[in-house]
C-alpha cells in the first residue's frame, strides 16, 4: 500500500515522525515523505529533520509563504503532478495547516484514500484559518483519527460515518515521550543561566495576539509585571517580533530585565525549556497538549481552543485575553496551588501502533 505522508510546516514534524518510524516495520506499507514547504526555514528545517531523526523528504514541493489562497492553490498544482505521477493509495495529512486541505482537495479528487491525524479537532471559531482547514479535510476524509472523545463527538454531530471514525490517541505525545531521555542531555538552561523550575515558558505567535497593537500592548505590558518575580524565557517568533517593533513597542520588551529572549529554538532544547518551566504562557495548540501530558502548568492565551481536553481533565487554562486572569493563575502557579490534572486516555506514547492497525483495518 503506498502511502504518501504530508509535512508542511513546524508541527507536523512531530506528527509524522512516529508514524513514518511505525510504517517502515511492515513490509505491506510503502511509506513516500512529502514536505509541501508551506513555512520553510532552512535552518530550522534541517535541525528539526536531524534531531527527530525524520529521512529527508522523498518529495519536496517548495511552495513558499504567500496568502492562504495563493498557498492553496500552489500546493494543489503541485500535488496534482504528484498523485498523477506516484499513483498513491492513499495519503495522510496531519493538523490543520492549508497544506492538509490542499492536499486532501487534490486526493479526493483523484478518488485517492484520505487518511486524517487529529481529526474532529474544533475551536468552533470560523475566523481561524486552522478552522476552516478542520472541516473541509475531516469532510473529505476516508479515515478520521481522533486523539481525544470530544473528536468523535464533534465528527458524529457533523454527520460523519461512525465505521470511519476511530480514537486512536494523540500522536503528539508519542514524540513527546520518545525524546524525553534526550531531551535531559540538553544544555540550554546552562547555557541561558536559569535554574530548574525557576523561570516562565513563553510563546506567543497568534494573529489574534501578536497582529494587534492593543492585544499585544496589553500582553506586554502584564508579562513586565510578571518578570518582576520571575525570569521569563521567550523564543520569538520572527513575525512577533517584527509586528512588537512596526508598532513601537519594543521599547516595552527591553525594558524587561527578567525577560530571556532567543531565536526560535530546536525541538529538543525548546523540550528541555518547557518540561522544567514553572509555569508555560503560550496561544500554541500543541503546546497545550505537551504540558497535560506532562502536567505543567499552562496559560492559554486565547478565547478558544480546540484542545479542550487539555482544560477539562489537563494543566491548561484558557484565558483570553484577560490580563488580571494571566496575574492571578500565574501568581497560583509559582505558589505551587495549580489545579489537579490528569492525562487523557490514549495518550500514552503507542499511538503510532493504533494508526497503523487503523490503517490495515480498513482492507481498503
Amino acid at each position: 500500500m503506498k502511502i504518501i505522508n504530508i509535512v508542511g510546516a513546524r508541527p507536523n514534524f512531530m506528527k509524522i515522525a512516529p508514524i513514518m518510524d511505525e510504517m517502515k516495520k511492515y513490509s505491506w506499507i510503502q511509506p513516500i515523505l512529502l514536505h509541501t514547504g508551506q513555512h520553510y526555514d532552512q535552518k530550522m528545517s534541517t535541525l528539526f529533520f536531524d534531531e527527530l531523526k525524520i529521512p529527508k523528504p522523498d518529495i519536496s514541493l517548495g511552495v513558499g509563504s504567500d496568502t492562504h489562497a495563493k498557498q492553496v492553490a500552489k500546493i494543489m498544482e503541485k500535488f496534482d503532478d504528484v498523485c498523477i505521477a506516484e499513483k498513491p493509495d492513499a495519503i495522510m495529512v496531519v493538523g490543520d495547516v492549508n497544506s492538509t486541505m490542499a492536499c486532501s482537495l487534490v486526493a479526493s479528487k483523484m478518488n485517492i484514500k484520505i487518511i486524517h491525524l487529529e481529526a474532529g479537532l474544533r475551536s468552533f471559531d470560523r475566523s481561524m484559518p486552522e478552522e476552516i482547514n478542520r472541516l473541509v479535510t475531516d469532510v473529505l476524509a476516508d479515515l478520521l483519527l481522533t486523539s481525544s472523545v470530544d473528536g468523535d463527538k464533534n465528527l458524529m454531530r457533523e454527520g460523519i460515518d461512525p465505521d470511519k471514525i476511530k480514537f486512536v490517541g494523540n500522536i503528539m505525545i508519542d514524540t513527546l515521550f520518545h525524546f524525553l531521555p534526550i531531551v535531559e542531555k540538553s544544555g540550554i538552561l546552562d547555557k541561558l543561566n536559569i535554574e530548574c523550575k525557576k523561570y516562565i515558558l513563553l510563546t506567543l505567535h497568534r494573529p489574534s495576539n501578536v497582529d494587534s497593537k492593543e492585544n499585544l500592548e496589553k500582553i506586554l505590558k502584564t508579562l513586565h509585571v510578571i518578570q518582576k518575580n520571575i525570569k521569563i524565557v521567550f523564543p520569538i517568533h520572527p513575525r512577533t517580533l517584527k509586528n512588537i517593533t512596526e508598532v513601537g513597542l519594543k521599547p516595552l520588551l527591553d525594558g524587561m530585565k527578567n525577560l530571556i529572549i532567543t531565536d526560535p529554538l530546536g525541538y529538543i532544547d525548546f523540550q528541555k525549556l518547557m518540561t522544567n518551566s514553572k509555569l508555560v504562557i503560550t496561544d500554541s495548540g500543541g503546546i497545550q497538549e505537551e504540558t497535560t501530558a506532562l502536567k505543567i502548568p499552562c496559560i492559554t492565551i486565547r478565547e478558544n481552543t480546540e484542545r479542550p481536553v487539555t482544560v477539562t481533565e489537563g494543566s491548561n487554562e484558557l484565558i483570553g485575553t484577560n490580563m488580571e486572569l494571566l496575574l492571578q493563575y500565574t501568581h497560583r502557579a509559582i505558589q505551587d496551588k495549580w489545579k489537579e490534572s490528569s492525562i487523557p486516555a490514549l495518550w500514552d506514547g503507542s499511538t503510532s501502533v493504533r494508526v497503523i492497525k487503523a490503517i490495515k483495518d480498513q482492507n481498503w
